[in-house]
Formats: C-alpha cells, structure tokens, sequence
C-alpha cells in the first residue's frame, strides 16, 4: 500500500468512494467515532468508525485514522496514516508516519517522519523513532530508547511485568481481561495446588472485570478463591493473617493514575510479596509455564462473611477505646467516594464519637486532582463552620489521608508526616520510627527530643512494610504521601485506623492538632524532577557515587550525599516506573536548599546531555 495513493484520495486527486460520511467539508468521520470539543482538526481529515478523540488533541490536515482507534489527551498528529485499533497516548507526537494495525504509542512517545510501525508493535513511553526508521510487526520498544536504526529481529528489551508497586498498566489496554486470566494463572502455578487466595478490589467496573479475569485463572490453576468483592485495602491486609491462606490480590484503580489499574500481590501476613516471589511470577508469566489441572481439581470460589468484623476486633484491640469514648471530639471525614467510606463511621459509631461523614456515596470514575482540591477545601469550610476538632480527607481506597485542622488548613506530605511522628513518639517515647529515604530531616529532629529512631528504608512501599514487620521496637511507618503503617494492627497503611488513633492521642495528649503543628521543627524540603532515559540512570548514580567521598554517601535508594554536622542533604532517586529521577534537597537552611537543588539540577542534567550526545549515534 503506497502511502503517496493515501494522501492523494485523501485530497481527491482520485475519484473514491469515502466508506465514512462527510461531516464538514473535506472531514470524514466514521459511526460511533467521538471527538472532544476542545479537539482541532484540519482539513482533509479522515477518521474511521468507534474512535475516541482524547481532549485538546491537534490533527493537521492529510491525517488518515483507521477504525478502533484511540488518542490520548494533548496528542499531536501532522498527517500520519493510522491503521485500525491503534492506541495513542497522551502528548504523543506523530509525524507523517504510519502506524500499523493494533499498535500502541504511549505517551509523551514521538514517531517522525517517513517512520514505519509494524502491526501489533508497542512504542514505550517517551522513546523516539527517528525519520525514515522500520519497525517491524510484534516488536518492543522500551520507553525512554531513541530508534536510530531498522529494528527487525528481536525484541529491545522486554520491562517487567512487577514495577515499583505491584503489576500496573493503563485499564483495558495492558491490562485486559486476557492479561488478567494470564497474570492469574501465572501466580497461582507458584502455589500448591488446592491453596487458597484471598482476592478483593475497589467499588469499580474495570476492577470488577480484572478480578474475574485473575480468578479465571487462578481456578484454572487448581486454586480456591476467598472473595472478599469490594473493600478497603486495609480489611484485606487484616484479614489474611486470619486465615489459611497462601496470599492475597488486591485490584484498584492506581491513586495517582486514573486511567491505570494497580494489581498488588500479599504475602500470608498481609504485606506485599518479596522481589523473589515477583521474579517467580514473572518466569511462570514469560515461560508460559502454567500448571493446567483436570477437571475434578478446578479451584472454587467462596464469599466469606464477617470479615469486616475481623477488621473491626483488630482496631478495638489496638485502640484505647475508652478515650476515645470520653474524647467528646468532632471530626469531619471526607470520603472521596471511595471504599472506605463503608467501614469506619460503624466503627466510629460504636465508640460514641461524633463523626460528620462528606461524599460517602461510591464512584465509578475516579476523582480528579482539581476535584480533590476543591473537596479539601469544602472540607476546611464544614470543620471550621462546625467546630470540629480536625477534619480527614481519606484517599479511595482507605490508604492515605489529609487533614485538615480546626482552622481549616490542610496538613499533607512532609508536614503529615513531622505532625504523625511527634504524636506517636510523644505517646511511646524511645519508639522506633520507619520512614522512607525521602522524608525530611524533621522526623530525626523529632526523634531526638523523645530518644527515639528512626530507620530510612527505599522509597517503595513494599520496603516500609518489611521494616516495619521486622523491627518489634516499630510504632508507625510511612509518610504523609503512602500512609502509615501501626505494625501491631496490620502491616500495611491505614488512614482509617490512623483517624481513630488521631482522635485517642489528641484526647490523651490534650492538645490541638494547629498547637502541635506549631512545635514542628522548621525543615526545608525541595523537590524536582529531571527526565532522564531507562538507559542513563545506572550510568549517573555509578557517576555520583564515583565522584563524591564515600563517608558522605548514603546509598539506602539512590544516592544521597549527606552532611554529618547538621541535617543537610540531597538526594538523587531514579524513578522506578517512569524515565524520570527525582532530586530532593534539605536543610534548616532555605538558601542552601534552593542552591543545591540549583546545582545538582545542572549537574544531572549536564550528565544526561552527555550520555545522550553519545547515545544518539549508536543502537539502542
């Protein structure tokens, strides 16, 4: 198929018959397609049947677009020809290329002119195909690479299916049914068969429909299923340990990604599974080693009730229910219309403290950042008009929080965090605290005026919980931006407990939260991200390392270079998902807080530069 012949119907230098209606003049556009209001389109265009035009889209004159196909928000399309069910992400940039049938580019990703894509191929995030460049059909191409040369035989190098936390991938397009059923069967041939699995998801459809696929093939692999259906993250984590169960899945829309699904995995004590189990998961995945049982030996699947009293025993247990009885305190909760919105005003309820419950009503979509914001601030208005004691925006799945205080002001990230530490440390002094390498130094600058420690861990969450479940000595772990862990309840994080635990320390410490917040030493905590290629990150920390003295390193999770005289540092940390690496630099001293982001900023980028000047000659 000559591409020429394309453009030349497309500007009726050929007399054709057009399969799609003229809707404007010299635009085409097929049955079932929609377009976004905010989308501009030039002219001759011509857009097949069932396609989805994502918002504020550009398609310049000449572009040809087959059926099936969807295009992501902010992409920008200058006459290429598209085949039918393609998938375009977000901010892709495509050039008078073509894209074969049943390819993906994902975001941010650019195919330039004269570039060839072969059916069934994947185009990763932010990678480029330089002009004139064949792909062919089934390739990989791995996000961040630059394509200088055809790329015929082979895969470039496959990621892994396990990212920083658990298996994530955009909903309905890596993560389809058939994955799911794959994924499912996968996991349940590195268990016995006849184990059993506790399965359970947030309130949403696509969850819903990823979690039947898992359980298909967790049954096809001899596994018995304990359906828990739709609940809070924390129930599940609760529960495992109560039961015989080898493990558990947990699925949900990604917190930070609504058009991601997130599929984590948990270990028989309720905390995320370990890299070793993940690589057998993996192999079982790519080896296509899956047991397939007879007949008579197809897993069952049954709904075990009363597990949210199993919740409810564990949070009376480790709660000093009698303070919380007489606190007479007023909160205010926000739901975000999530999953927890069903557990804890019962378990509030039943301890006698007034609780105001917002936007408790379940969701299908997820809800917005901006709508979040507004919601925050809705929230300060209905705390400070009612005189409660503080107020809670609780994250959908019942994971992480936001507080608001009896101002109206909310409390989040690095502030959550200082605020959390130095209530928990003043309710057990000489308690060990866990916190991620990220944190700032005000959580040590708390520890000392109560002997406590505090032990930094790898970004990941999995990371914090494997501490936190080591060390006996542990009272909380986390932070403000993944949550926090009380070991003695369940290894995982709880916003919902943590409100509880928040109501029993403020009635027993008799204070306010704005008093306590006030006591917070002043830290200055800066961060920036830099884009940085999948194959530069190993060269750059190898680059610090080697030019910096070891006895100012620390090399928990990235490379942080430290000063023992006070509590500055900076910190370089790779992204484990994304081609990006994130500089974080600290102090009681703003000046030198904005001056080393500044020259690390340059030096990072400086080093990026470089390595890539040299990469764009050679094949990836």
């Amino acid at each position: 198929m000559h591409i020429e012949s394309q453009y030349d119907g497309l500007q009726r230098k050929v007399k054709l018959d057009y399969a799609y209606a003229e809707q404007s003049p010299d635009i085409w556009v097929g049955q079932n397609t929609h377009i976004d209001p905010s989308a501009k389109i030039g002219s001759p265009v011509l857009i097949g049947d069932n396609c989805r035009i994502g918002a504020r889209v550009q398609i310049e004159a000449g572009t040809i677009i087959g059926d099936n196909v969807m295009i992501g928000a902010d992409a920008n399309l200058k006459c290429p020809i598209i085949w039918n069910g393609v998938t375009i992400g977000e901010e892709a940039n495509l050039r008078a290329c073509v894209i074969a049938r049943g390819t993906r580019v994902d975001r941010r990703a650019q195919v330039l002119e004269g570039a060839v894509v072969g059916s069934l191929s994947t185009v990763g995030e932010e990678s480029l195909i330089s002009p004139s460049v064949r792909v062919w059909p089934c390739k990989q191409i791995e996000s961040g690479a630059t394509l200088n040369i055809n790329l015929i035989w082979g895969h470039t190098a496959q990621r892994n299916l396990f990212g920083q936390r658990g298996v994530q991938g955009l909903a309905n397009i890596d993560i389809t049914p058939e994955f799911a059923v794959k994924l499912g069967a996968a996991y349940g041939s590195t268990l016995k068969p006849g184990s059993q699995v506790i399965v359970s998801r947030d309130q949403r459809s696509i969850s819903r429909m990823v979690t039947r696929s898992l359980i298909a093939g967790l049954m096809s692999v001899g596994v018995n299923i304990q359906n828990l259906d739709a609940t809070a993250m924390p129930v599940t984590r609760t529960v495992v340990p109560t039961l015989p169960v080898a493990g558990g899945i947990h699925v949900r829309l990604h917190p930070d990604r609504p058009d991601y699904i997130l599929i984590e995995f948990i270990d028989q004590k309720g905390i995320n599974i370990s890299k070793a189990q993940e690589k057998k998961i993996e192999g079982a995945y790519f080896k296509e080693d899956l047991r397939r049982v007879q007949i008579h030996e197809i897993g069952n699947v049954v709904y075990p009730i009363q597990m949210i009293d199993t919740y409810c025993t564990a949070f009376e247990k480790h709660l000093n229910v009698e303070a919380v009885r007489h606190s007479n305190s007023k909160v205010i909760i926000d739901y975000s219309y999530g999953v927890s919105g069903a557990v804890l005003p019962q378990l509030l309820a039943k301890f006698g403290c007034d609780a105001v419950v917002l936007n408790a009503s379940l969701k299908q979509t997820a809800v917005s950042a901006s709508e979040r914001e507004q919601l925050l601030v809705q929230l300060g208005h209905v705390v400070e008009a009612l005189r409660a004691n503080f107020g809670a925006q609780v994250a959908a799945n019942g994971e992480q929080l936001i507080l608001v205080d009896e101002g109206g002001i909310p409390i989040r990230g690095e502030m959550l965090t200082a605020l959390m530490v130095s209530m928990v440390l003043t309710a057990h002094p000489r308690g060990t605290v866990v916190v991620p390498v990220h944190a700032s130094s005000a959580v040590e600058q708390i520890a000392r005026r109560h002997d406590g420690k505090v032990i930094r861990t790898k970004a990941n969450p999995t990371a914090l919980m494997e501490e936190c479940r080591r060390d006996p000595n542990v009272v909380l772990g986390g932070s403000g931006e993944v949550g926090f862990i009380f070991p003695q309840l369940h290894p995982g994080f709880d916003a919902m407990f943590c409100i509880a635990k928040l109501i029993e320390m403020l009635t027993i410490q008799e204070r306010a939260i704005a008093s306590i917040r006030a006591e917070l030493p002043r830290v200055y905590h800066k961060t920036y991200t830099v884009r940085c290629p999948w194959t530069v990150k190993g060269s750059l920390m190898r680059h610090l390392v080697e030019t910096h003295p070891t006895e100012d390193l620390e090399l928990v999770d990235g490379v942080k270079i430290v000063n023992d005289q006070d509590d500055n540092w900076v910190l370089v940390l790779p992204d484990a998902s994304e081609p990006l690496v994130h500089l974080f630099a600290n102090s009681n001293d703003r000046e030198w807080v904005d001056e080393s982001l500044r020259e690390y900023r340059t030096r990072v980028q400086v080093f990026i530069d470089e390595e890539q000047g040299v990469e764009a000659y050679s094949a990836p």
